[in-house]
């Protein structure tokens, strides 16, 4: 699996275009808004689109959802169902958030813990991660150790849980039970700023270190 970041919206939130280099067959991760950046990047890479992979409904994730899907006739993954309020209140969200209203959209498929995603002859591995929103799922790639964690985990710091349903005990038990189990050597992709790894944040994150936890 390979992948290029595109940062997008005035929240530089990252997207994800991420593809099977055998088949080139690809899906854009949180597309929250420019899609014709986005568009602009994929076909500089020269692969094919073919789904939209959603990790949780905040605005800046999601709000370029309905368009590219329109535009490019693309199916819709994700996130966990306990994020569908979010999804159905995106124009409170566009004006709380600073953004243009957007269309409203229904994914083709609410994703589950367990459950895989398919990108190509490539296959993401799905984790019900809450605490920053219930719904929020992170897509981890096994073969290439990388983890698509959305806003659970940041360089250095962890997601909000000040939103509504945020629970700030269960992102840290979402992170310290299902991320680290997959490996410290495993680099992650986070929904806002520089990427890292999970054995560099469980040494130095002030939120989730193993020295905060005995």
């Amino acid at each position: 699996m390979k992948f290029k970041i595109v940062p997008v919206t005035h929240y530089q939130q990252n997207c994800s275009i991420i593809w099977c280099e055998e088949t080139l067959q690809a899906a854009v991760v949180d597309p929250g808004g420019d899609v014709d950046t986005i568009l602009a990047e994929v076909e500089k890479l020269g692969v094919e689109l073919s789904k939209i992979i959603l990790t949780h409904g905040h605005m800046d994730h999601i709000g370029g959802t309905a368009e590219l899907s329109k535009r490019k006739g693309l199916t819709i993954e994700g996130p966990h169902k306990e994020d569908s309020f979010w999804l159905y209140a995106l124009d409170q969200q566009a004006q709380m958030m600073g953004f243009q209203p957007v269309e409203s959209f229904e994914p083709s498929r609410w994703l589950n813990h367990g459950d895989s995603v398919q990108v190509g002859n490539q296959q993401l591995d799905v984790l019900h991660c809450p605490g920053h929103t219930p719904g929020h799922v992170v897509l981890f790639d096994s073969k290439s150790k990388t983890a698509f964690v959305g806003d659970v985990l940041f360089s250095g710091s962890i997601g909000r849980t000040d939103f509504p349903k945020g629970d700030y005990n269960q992102l840290v038990d979402s992170i310290r039970t299902r991320l680290w189990p997959l490996g410290d050597d495993v680099q992650f992709v986070p929904g806002h700023g520089p990427m890292s790894n999970f054995g560099h944040e469980r040494k130095t994150n002030p939120f989730v270190a193993d020295s905060r936890f005995g």
